[in-house]
This record gives C-alpha cells, structure tokens and sequence, in this order.
C-alpha cells in the first residue's frame, strides 16, 4: 500500500499524508522492500522520487494484483450475504405456470445476482447428486424421508386421470375408481412411476377382473402421445395438464382421498445463504402452515 502511495505521489512526504502515516515510516518501509527485492524501485532526487523501469513493472504487477484482491474480497461479501453466487437446483420438470416454475422465477427476481443453474433428472438421480454436493436442493414427488437429508412438503396436486380424446369417459365431468376397473394403464419407468404404479394397484385391487399396467421407459410427453394413440390411461399430477398434449383428455377422479404432495430435499451440511433464501421463499409460497425454516437445519 505504502509502495503504491509514492509510485502516486512520487512524494514520500505527501504519500506518508495520504495514508496517514509519518513520513519516515514510508521511507524506511521502501527501502526495507528495496533490500528484500534486491532492486532499486525509486531514484530519489531533491524535489522528489520517480520510478526506475524495474519499479514501474514491479507497481503495475502489485496493483493488478490488489485490484483483484479487491474484486475477490466483494465477491466473497455478496456471497456470504447471498448475493452474488450460484444455485444448482434439481428437478423432474419445470413446467410453466406450475408451483415449481412460479418458485423459480421469483427466487431469480428477487435475487438477481445468483445464477440458477437447473438440473433434470430422475428423484433418485438428483438425490444421489445432493450427496455428492452436485446440486444445492431438489424437488420430488411424495414425501420422502432421508436419514442424511432435510426434507419439508411443499404443495399438492390432484391425482387426474389422463384420458384418450375419444374414450367413453372423455366427455364426463369426472370419474370414479370403479369405471377404471377394466382399464389399461400405462405409467413410466421413471419420475413418479413407480408410485403411480403402486398408486393404481392399490385403489384397483380386488376390483378389476384383468388389471393391465404397463411400464415405459419414455419421457412424461411421449406417454401423454402414447394415451392420447389408445395404449392405456394413466394417473398424472394436476401441473401435468399444463402441457395441453393434443388428443388427451383430464379428468378428475371424484373418490380419489389422496392428493400428489411435492417436497423440497437438501443437505443439513449446506448452509449457503442462497439456499436459506430458497427455502424461505418455497414456505411463503407454500400452502402449508407447518413448513417451518429451522435455523438449526442449517
């Protein structure tokens, strides 16, 4: 700093007043420097001082070099107050208009200086990535409970059945468990699959006479294809209906309890401000009471 203030004021007296020092202490400091570096950085004359070429660079290097410091010091400012960053966030899909999509738009409105990086997959993928610290948080259906992790419910959907456009229940208000019966069903592999499948079962048990449930390893859109063509129905979340896939009709099922919860899962060892302010967000929008920030999660 103090080689700095005479390489500006090419003044040892006026640099020493600049920094508010004495002006005996700047001198003995560059020559201290001067004998360390083993060079001449200062030519001294009579009405001042002026860099020697070996000074000139030596002063160019320090000040790139503060000047960096000086970026790197704010930047790690913003971000220990969660202003400046990145977020890695996973989710199944991100489907405009829906709870999640509404989320993410207003946690990038409102924090600006982060960069939310999205990551898709499937739930068992993208907590794999949450204990590898790949990604920050992410979403699933259900509400799962991880020895290793915080998990809190969101929101809920209702459970619909998708439909084809020309099916015999297409044109009613809704249905019920027993008119699927002796339906065909189709569900994927991944994503919430799994849990339709076992969803369907559960409900249909004892009450269809040859229950068909197919399994696909197919993308959410080409299964919705696949309905609309006539292979089976399928159960799907309320936000799936915003995908408006051509020749699929949704209906709700009128003695369907139960409802499609949506949890947000992170690690107790992340204690990022970016995350925090994720979460405390998801709970002010959230429908549900009990989703409750607690501070010692963090």
């Amino acid at each position: 700093m103090q080689t700095l203030a005479v390489a500006e004021y090419l003044n040892f007296r006026h640099a020493a007043s600049a920094i508010g020092v004495s002006q005996s202490s700047v001198s003995a400091r560059i020559k201290a420097l001067e004998e360390t570096l083993g060079i001449l950085l200062f030519e001294r004359h009579a009405r001042g001082v002026r860099l020697t070429e070996a000074g000139r660079h030596f002063v160019e290097r320090v000040s790139v070099g503060i000047d960096q410091l000086d970026q790197a010091v704010r930047t790690a400012s913003m971000v220990a107050r969660g202003e400046h960053g990145r977020l890695r966030v996973g989710v199944h899909a991100l489907i405009q208009g829906s709870f999640l999509a509404t989320l993410i738009e207003r946690y990038r409105e409102q924090h600006s200086g982060i960069e939310v990086e999205i990551i898709e997959g499937a739930a068992r993928e993208n907590v794999m990535r949450l204990r590898a610290d790949r990604l920050d948080a992410t979403f699933v259906a259900g509400s799962p409970a991880f020895p290793d992790c915080h998990a809190r419910r969101l929101w809920s959907e209702r459970l619909l059945v998708a439909l084809p456009a020309h099916h015999r229940l297409a044109d009613e208000a809704g249905v019920t468990w027993a008119e699927l019966a002796n339906e065909a069903f189709i569900v994927r592999h991944r994503g919430a699959g799994q849990q339709v499948h076992d969803h369907i079962i559960m409900r249909l048990a004892g009450a269809a006479v040859d229950m068909s449930i197919r399994r696909f390893d197919v993308e959410h859109i080409t299964l919705m294809t696949m309905v609309a063509q006539g292979y089976g129905l399928s159960i799907v979340g309320e936000a799936k209906t915003l995908l408006h896939t051509s020749g699929v009709i949704f209906r709700p099922i009128f003695d369907e309890p139960e409802t499609l919860s949506c949890s947000v899962v992170w690690s107790p060892h992340n204690r990022g401000l970016g995350l925090r302010n994720l979460l405390e967000l998801a709970g002010r929008m959230s429908s549900y009471d009990q989703f409750i920030i607690d501070a010692t999660a963090f």
